[in-house]
């Protein structure tokens, strides 16, 4: 192979096919060998569910179409890995339950299929932690995924498992889902970028759900350049996701045109002083990153908003308890070969990860949530706060909101709660967010080059491009991606 892979972002990956210095098929290979070498054997990082049987013809087939007709896309022949609760028509869709390892979807999802149109190789799914439930990726089919910076760590979650594959290098990149913080919280503990889009932008069509208002897909990538385009792709208007018909005409022609070196140059940025915590470590990485936006054009003032607490946010706003078993039973209602009926059968098999059994139980037990006062008073308190949302950045002239992902390192396995994490504020007003790789903690013999911390940058919806300017600007400013010590 004339060249090598690892490390390279997609343009990287793309341009080198093009002049046919390594082809999808060895390409394939390569990534198929690291995940061979490091997810089952050696640090055993355990973040690869199925791997897709057909990932070489595919590549072959794709090389062919390459040769005869040209590329399809910057994804043409680009391995690709998958959160194994987007449905594929080609493997199980498991969401990491032994309750559903038998469960084979006939389509795929609507973003699936649009990466497959594209000329991707769907390469392989992943693990996450069990029904997107909680954020620590473990559960009943395969257990535990290890953070390849710290094998003490968890990767975050909930797609923990495309979190620690991309990092690791075993892909070019990966989709994920995010209904509090569960594409942000994997990518601040693995070094890498996510991009939670605005709700709406990415269909949620053959996606496990968790909830209507808070759930999207969004993109785990090793740089800003390769999240613009995945999402590129991605994007689109779905009849089975109907809040997907508000992107029309909120779509530019390429997020790629945002990605600006001087992306950072007069935009003024509101530090939200209640997402800070105590670690020193976290605090002094955020420090810095400020700093440094500012002698590089950027404005940043300090706000504080009481009713951005992310306990109270919790409190008063999400809504995951009175919309999961409904949505659910949606997804099992449609499913033609899955082996769980409906969301009762789940809570009284007894075979629920031990995390969220008691979770599930209550959302079993919830009734019809549009005849609940709490559920209603939810949804009222979560426009209440868009609006606050919206107010604030006009009052203070902002382009963004920014804070740390979490505002301590990311936790160990073993501990059942992610505490410190920030990300249900876009969640629950439906607004984009990306996190950034902003630095890594001290080293240790377990993290023998650190733990990474995230900082975050939250924009109004549809305001993508401002986000893609100022992740890009930062992103250059820093250029703190480093491989991971356990899988060189």
């Amino acid at each position: 192979m004339k060249f090598q892979p690892l490390e390279k972002s997609i343009m990287e990956l793309q341009q080198a096919m093009e002049n046919n210095e390594i082809t999808s098929l060895e390409l394939t290979k390569f990534y198929l060998d690291r995940i061979e070498e490091y997810d089952k054997k050696g640090p055993k990082l355990n973040s690869i569910v199925t791997v897709n049987s057909t990932a070489i013809e595919d590549a072959i087939k794709l090389d062919e179409v390459r040769k005869n007709t040209g590329k399809l896309s910057n994804l043409h022949g680009i391995p690709i890995v998958i959160k194994d609760n987007l449905n594929t028509f080609d493997m199980p869709t498991t969401a990491s339950s032994i309750l559903l390892a038998d469960n084979k979807p006939s389509y795929d999802a609507f973003i699936v299929n649009k990466l497959r149109e594209a000329g991707a190789v769907i390469l392989a799914k992943t693990n996450l932690s069990e029904f997107a439930c909680h954020g620590f990726t473990d559960g009943t089919l395969i257990g535990q995924t290890l953070n390849p910076y710290d094998l003490t760590r968890t990767p975050g979650g909930s797609s923990g498992g495309t979190g620690t594959a991309v990092a690791a290098n075993f892909a070019a990149g990966g989709l994920g889902t995010d209904t509090v913080n569960s594409v942000r919280s994997p990518v601040s503990a693995t070094n890498l970028v996510g991009f939670r889009p605005s709700t709406g932008l990415l269909s949620r069509g053959g996606i496990l759900p968790v909830t209507e208002t808070q759930d999207t897909a969004g993109t785990l990538t090793r740089s800003v350049s390769d999240a613009a385009i995945l999402l590129d792709i991605c994007v689109g208007f779905d009849q089975e996701d109907k809040v997907s018909a508000e992107q029309i005409k909120h779509v530019p022609p390429s997020y790629t045109d945002f990605l600006k070196v001087d992306g950072l140059r007069n935009k003024r940025l509101g530090l939200l002083l209640n997402t800070m915590g105590n670690d020193a470590e976290v605090n002094e990485i955020m420090e810095e990153s400020i700093n440094l936006m500012r002698k590089n054009g950027a404005e940043i003032i300090t706000i504080d908003v009481p009713e951005f607490e992310m306990n109270r946010l919790n409190k008063e706003c999400d809504v995951q308890i009175y919309e999961f078993k409904e949505q659910l039973d949606k997804y099992f209602a449609q499913a033609s070969n899955c082996p769980v009926p409906n969301f009762q059968f789940l809570v009284e098999s007894g075979k629920l990860y031990s995390a969220i059994s008691g979770f599930m139980k209550k959302c079993a037990e919830v009734g019809n949530p549009s005849e609940l006062e709490d559920y209603k008073d939810k949804l009222l308190n979560i426009v209440k706060n868009r609006k606050i949302a919206y107010y604030v950045m006009a009052k203070y002239e902002l382009d963004a909101l920014v804070y740390p992902h979490q505002n301590i390192l990311v936790r160990h396995v073993g501990l059942q709660s992610q505490q410190g994490r920030n990300g249900l504020l876009a969640s629950i007003l439906g607004f984009p967010a990306v996190t950034v790789p902003a630095g890594f903690s001290k080293q240790t013999d377990e993290a023998p080059i650190g733990v990474p911390v995230g900082i975050e940058f939250m924009a109004r919806r549809w305001d993508e491009p401002t986000l893609f300017e100022i992740a890009y600007g930062f992103e250059q400013l820093l250029g703190s991606r480093r491989l991971p010590p356990t899988t060189p």
